[in-house]
């Protein structure tokens, strides 16, 4: 599934296509995604104008000019291929895929939404698995929404840092892999970058997040950052299908320090450790048990 720098990846090429664009018009080729769409989707958004295109935690939000806002997850398998006007080749945002002549029209089998703007550009959105959301709802009322409410603090912006991290942890018993996991204590943090964190701040998975010292979680937060920033910067990781908005695939994956290298020596100089694969609360995590304390 999509983890921030991946969503933030497709945030960044949706913006100059969608962002002050008017929409119109908007095609819905199927009845639900992993729920129903909203009631008259298609009417909905045909004639709207896109205010502003963010994003929070792992959901992309496009604010419209009625007052609501189209919430959007890519779940599994969901993608973005952006047709600029005229043409029938898309640059893909989210999974990569090979696309056919048919698909590459808008008219694949999986394409279920298409829009098109006011300077003859079209969006599609396709998802095979359909394990995507998309909703609307209104903007004024989102942060209580059941998807919003009770998030933690994102940790781009501003910056995370080891004043408020170390807040957030404060009494937590839990080991700190599953802590920094849970939204309402970070918004959007996900697996591979939580491993990767962990990592580059020397802290141990398993250590319980209330134990860790202020010094040790101020460097924790400089570390998450950090590994945000620098995925973003290479358009994500493709481990199975993600793509940057150029249609390439991101390439963080080549810089991974402990994430799905188990058995390999421990890239930390001077560390003659081995990366090691342990399962926490169902999810796969990667360390040096040498250098991570």
């Amino acid at each position: 599934m999509p983890e921030l720098p991946e969503v933030e990846t497709v945030r960044r090429g949706l913006q100059p296509v969608l962002e002050g664009r008017r929409i119109a018009s908007a095609v819905v080729r199927r009845k639900d995604l992993r729920v129903p769409f909203p009631d008259r989707f298609g009417a909905r958004l045909t004639g709207r104008t896109v205010i502003q295109l963010r994003r929070r935690a792992k959901y992309i939000l496009a604010d419209l000019d009625d007052g609501e806002t189209l919430i959007v997850h890519l779940g599994m398998s969901g993608r973005f291929t952006i047709y600029p006007k005229g043409s029938n080749e898309g640059a893909m945002l989210g999974e990569f895929h090979h696309a056919t002549p048919e698909a590459a029209a808008g008219a694949g089998k999986h394409d279920h939404l298409l829009l098109e703007t006011d300077a003859g550009d079209r969006v599609v959105y396709n998802d095979h698995r359909r394990f995507g959301l998309m909703l609307l709802e209104l903007t004024g009322s989102l942060d209580e929404h059941k998807l919003f409410a009770g998030l933690g603090p994102e940790p781009l912006s501003p910056p995370l840092d080891g004043k408020t991290l170390t807040r957030l942890l404060a009494g937590k018993a839990t080991p700190i892999k599953a802590a920094l996991l849970d939204q309402r204590v970070v918004a959007g943090l996900g697996n591979i970058y939580v491993s990767e964190a962990l990592s580059r701040a020397g802290i141990s998975p398993k250590r319980a997040a209330g134990s860790i010292s202020p010094a040790r979680v101020e460097k924790l937060a400089e570390a998450v950052t950090a590994v945000l920033n620098d995925a973003i910067a290479a358009g994500g990781s493709t481990l199975r299908d993600h793509a940057q908005p150029s249609g390439e695939l991101g390439y963080f994956q080549h810089a991974f320090r402990v994430y799905d290298r188990e058995g390999t020596p421990c890239p930390t100089p001077g560390c003659k450790g081995t990366i090691k694969r342990i399962v926490q609360a169902g999810r796969s995590t990667f360390y040096c048990p040498v250098c991570q304390r």
